[in-house]
């Protein structure tokens, strides 16, 4: 970390910026210039709230010189982290693309969600038991009833299932099913005391990007998970808030390879909410693999006229079928298979 101390400093202001590194475990390299001292913090700059000196009488600037975030940090681990979701790579290689529907609704529904996510050839099936939406008139998904239904049409097809988790006290459930993968939703990504909870298990998580945060604090939000022990997380961009009313929301496809270089996490994308509409997946899904991601969470709905939620931005299951062959030869061309 470096402090830039204003250019009348006196030498009780700079006695102090040092007594409060020292107090933090940190030793203070300082450099007297013409106009400005410098002074360089030399230690865990993590230990000090970046505010805290900024307040600091005859502090002007207060630079981190590391990134707030280590386990998750490329700079730490420079090799890829391959997920291994009972003996499914995601990362690595192999993209996986991740389908079902938007919520569960009947055993019915999901038996066919399953027929139509297993035979377009995804190894993975994503679904909503718990629904987190803007109106609290809104259908709010099946709970536990739901995970039921979800494991049971799954394991018809040895599919292994993706599915949101909403409170804190509902983890037992998941963990009694079985649930292989945990998604913490946009809603959630701050959500600070459930992302400790899911970093004390070792079960893969999913995090999705807030509606308008940073990469930096979405990194932060997996720092949280990490922190607690849970290094087996994925992150899924899937698409920011912006002023635009012709989609759903903005697909960030530039956060993609920044991610790749400052993580080693995989990374995937959801072009179904970013876009909101079923004729945009295609090409943001494409857009999205071109980029670098190492997945994709694609809504798919037996009958989408019919869906429960999020009836527009659902795939068929032929659509499913077909936007997976298409998505073949340009995986191929990136140096990775489906």
């Amino acid at each position: 970390m470096i402090i830039i101390m204003r250019s009348h400093v006196t030498e009780e202001q700079i006695q102090a910026v040092e007594a409060k590194l020292n107090a933090a475990g940190l030793k203070a390299n300082i450099s007297r210039g013409i106009e400005r001292t410098i002074i360089g913090a030399i230690g865990d700059e993590r230990k000090l709230h970046q505010e805290s000196l900024q307040a600091l009488p005859g502090v002007e600037d207060v630079m981190r010189v590391v990134k707030p975030y280590k386990i998750v940090a490329r700079e730490w681990h420079e090799t890829d982290t391959v997920i291994d979701i009972k003996g499914i790579p995601l990362g690595g290689k192999t993209l996986q693309i991740i389908g079902g529907p938007c919520s569960v609704e009947t055993q019915s529904q999901m038996d066919l969600a399953a027929q139509g996510v297993a035979e377009a050839g995804c190894r993975l099936m994503r679904g909503g038991a718990f629904k987190p939406r803007t109106s609290p008139y809104a259908f709010q998904g099946k709970g536990v009833e739901g995970l039921t239904l979800f494991r049971n049409a799954a394991d018809k097809y040895n599919l292994p299932i993706v599915t949101e988790l909403m409170d804190v006290r509902m983890l037992d459930a998941f963990l009694k099913q079985g649930v292989e993968v945990i998604q913490i939703g946009t809603r959630n990504m701050q959500n600070f005391d459930l992302l400790k909870e899911v970093g004390k298990i070792h079960t893969p998580v999913i995090l999705k990007r807030g509606l308008c945060a940073t990469l930096s604090e979405w990194l932060m939000s997996a720092e949280y998970i990490a922190a607690g022990g849970n290094h087996n997380i994925i992150l899924c961009e899937r698409g920011v808030r912006s002023f635009e009313t012709a989609y759903r929301n903005m697909l960030d496809v530039t956060a993609i390879p920044v991610l790749k270089k400052e993580t080693h996490l995989p990374v995937i994308a959801d072009p179904s909410h970013a876009g909101g509409k079923a004729a945009l997946v295609a090409a943001l899904s494409k857009a999205a693999i071109a980029a670098g991601a190492d997945g994709l969470l694609v809504e798919m709905h037996p009958s989408p006229c019919d869906a429960w939620c999020d009836a527009d931005q659902a795939l068929t299951p032929l659509e499913l079928k077909q936007l997976l062959q298409e998505l073949r030869p340009l995986a191929k061309a990136v140096g990775r298979e489906l």
